[in-house]
């Protein structure tokens, strides 16, 4: 089951009130200044992650052209697509956090009372912050224990594998928040 705690979902918890124009449920928003920042850091996000999953399979392809149809397989393919794959998955991730997308069970969230379903979203976006917070303290740690040690073959800083994930959790951090200032803003006398 897919768990669909947007923004949008915000606005079902505490009873959606009708969109100025009428069209349907108004969605709550966050601070504006931090909804303009998320936008923007969210379409960043986006950009990256399809470049580098396009140029992924590019090189994939590449590397299996030659690989059998010229039997040189080329030795450089392997740490680049390792890299493309940490940041597609890390900045993925943290779009999902966004979107509200994620995979969860929702079965009993879904039957609570309103204010119980906004106590539990709001505890899943704290728990996510504080994720993402152990993964800027590990992978920060990693990233300076490694920094000294190359990739093999293209040379980079092994650190560069965990510096990947430092703005994945920076988003992931921001995201959270607008998702719970948005829910504290749909509560009744906000």
């Amino acid at each position: 089951m897919t768990r669909r705690t947007s923004l949008n979902g915000a606005a079902a918890a505490g009873g959606a009130a009708a969109a100025p124009d009428g069209t349907g449920p108004a969605r709550p928003h966050a601070a504006p200044l931090l909804r303009c920042v998320n936008d923007v850091l969210f379409r960043v996000l986006a950009v990256i992650a399809s470049t580098c999953l396009a140029v992924l399979t590019v090189l994939v392809f590449y590397a299996v052209v030659m690989r059998y149809a010229f039997e040189n397989a080329p030795d450089f393919v392997e740490p680049i697509a390792l890299l493309l794959v940490i940041v597609i998955a890390m900045f993925g991730a943290a779009m999902k956090v966004r979107d509200g997308g994620h995979i969860g069970l929702d079965s009993l969230v879904r039957r609570l009372p309103p204010r119980s379903r906004k106590v539990v979203i709001a505890i899943q976006h704290v728990s996510l912050i504080a994720f993402a917070i152990m993964i800027m303290a590990g992978c920060g740690s990693m990233a300076a224990e490694t920094m000294g040690d190359r990739i093999p073959i293209i040379g980079l800083p092994e650190g560069v594998r965990y510096l990947i994930a430092m703005p994945a959790a920076i988003a992931i951090i921001l995201f959270s928040l607008e998702h719970l200032l948005a829910l504290r803003r749909s509560s009744p006398g906000q």
